[in-house]
């Protein structure tokens, strides 16, 4: 029997003070069922501080408003046995 091909990763990295850095293979598709495409290994950036004027991506407006997020992955939890 043949093993199934592994599932292609994909990250997203929130930037500090940035946007998401979302790394494919993904499918975005907007509300009218609009699709697009990023193949494995490319990268896209996603806005996050919602001012970019072509949203869903980063256009760099987060500088000029002085867009502030620092964000951390929380410590896992000791799962109690």
């Amino acid at each position: 029997m043949t093993e199934p091909a592994p599932i292609p990763e994909v990250t997203i990295t929130p930037r500090d003070n940035g946007a998401y850095r979302i790394t494919g293979p993904f499918v975005l598709v907007d509300v009218e069922g609009k699709r697009w495409e990023l193949p494995a290994g490319r990268s896209v950036l996603l806005c996050r501080c919602g001012q970019s004027e072509t949203k869903p991506l980063c256009d760099g407006s987060h500088a000029a408003v002085e867009f502030h997020s620092v964000v951390r992955a929380p410590v896992p939890v000791e799962a109690e046995i």
